[in-house]
């Protein structure tokens, strides 16, 4: 079974709710009908009702099971109003602030998971990923002792035969040590959860074991460290080049007593720089399907679309914020049993 059927048909299994902030977006409103008509997860749209019908309408789109919430009149403004203010009052935020901020679509989503009525929301089609990525820093927040807020890009060969995570490719300009010790860490459970593999993290460089001696080479050195020490449970070695991460002749002859080299399915980028322009080679050069950026870090998933995104890209982007919703671990077990 191809990779893209299989986070859907596991994603059937999970239930979750998922909701989206630009309600209004034809292209949200068709992933919506696709994503209740398929049983891949419950939704609920944010907007004006009549706007979402009429466009409905015009594009003979089924909403049948689809909910649908104006942030404007929600029966919730209270609640969130009274979340919004609790969460940044601390930042001067006044009650009279807090109750417009909460009407936001983008913050209303963020406050519908945050208080259980949504597993997850997707939203980036229309809205600037910074407008995305703050609603989720805001309302959402970090899980744990986590400090990052990254993403991920899911790398899927054009056979569909290999999957490989890159990390991170959309967020942190040029993380530190620590910083990437938590990028890979998140990254690694990002691609256990969506490909039911295991995950082999490679930390990249442009040198391998010692082959080059700069500040940017110890900086990966210090993230392995640091990674092994936050998950000794996960497989992992640095630093490593590209090549000797991903070609088995080559990682045995450059990394020979790695367990990792030439077998690595999530590659850890130094900086921004390296990783964007690595999944866009792959994506131009290699033509594999980049399905991101995928935001981690959080406490509950909180996705940014491309805004040239199709409805093809958003069932598939819900799909996978719905897999991600899921904490229990029998749970887990169940979902990758038979797909």
């Amino acid at each position: 079974m191809l990779y893209t059927n299989k986070i859907i048909e596991r994603a059937k299994k999970v239930g979750s709710h998922v909701v989206f902030p630009e309600g209004e977006d034809v292209r949200t409103i068709s992933a919506a009908s696709r994503l209740t008509e398929k049983g891949i997860a419950k939704v609920t749209l944010l907007g004006d009702n009549d706007k979402i019908l009429q466009s409905a309408s015009n594009g003979d789109i089924n909403l049948k099971n689809v909910s649908i919430i104006d942030p404007i009149s929600s029966e919730y403004n209270n609640e969130f109003a009274e979340l919004t203010f609790n969460r940044l009052m601390k930042k001067g935020v006044s009650n009279e602030e807090a109750e417009e901020m909460s009407k936001n679509s983008l913050n209303f989503g963020a406050l519908m998971v945050l208080s259980g009525k949504a597993d997850a929301c997707v939203a980036g089609a229309v809205n600037r990923s910074a407008d995305v990525v703050r609603a989720a820093l805001r309302f959402i927040g970090l899980k744990g002792n986590r400090r990052t807020l990254s993403s991920t890009f899911l790398m899927i060969s054009p056979r569909e035969d290999k999957v490989y995570t890159f990390g991170d490719c959309g967020v942190i300009p040029d993380p530190t040590a620590e910083q990437l010790a938590e990028i890979a860490v998140e990254s690694a459970d990002s691609h256990s959860v969506l490909t039911g593999e295991e995950a082999k993290i490679a930390f990249l460089s442009y040198s391998t074991k010692g082959s080059a001696d700069h500040e940017r080479v110890s900086k990966v050195k210090n993230a392995l460290e640091i990674a092994k020490k936050l998950r000794p449970d996960l497989e992992m070695d640095g630093e490593l080049q590209f090549d000797t991460a991903v070609d088995e002749t080559i990682g045995a002859s450059k990394a020979k007593d790695s367990g990792v080299a030439g077998k690595s399915n999530v590659m850890i980028f130094p900086d921004l720089d390296s990783g964007n322009i690595g999944y866009k080679i792959a994506q131009q050069l290699g033509g594999y399907t980049a399905l991101g950026p995928l935001l981690q870090g959080l406490k509950s998933p909180m996705h940014d679309l491309s805004r040239g995104c199709s409805a093809d890209d958003i069932v598939l982007v819900a799909a996978i914020a719905a897999l991600q919703s899921v904490n229990n671990s029998e749970i887990k077990k169940e979902i990758y049993a038979d797909v």
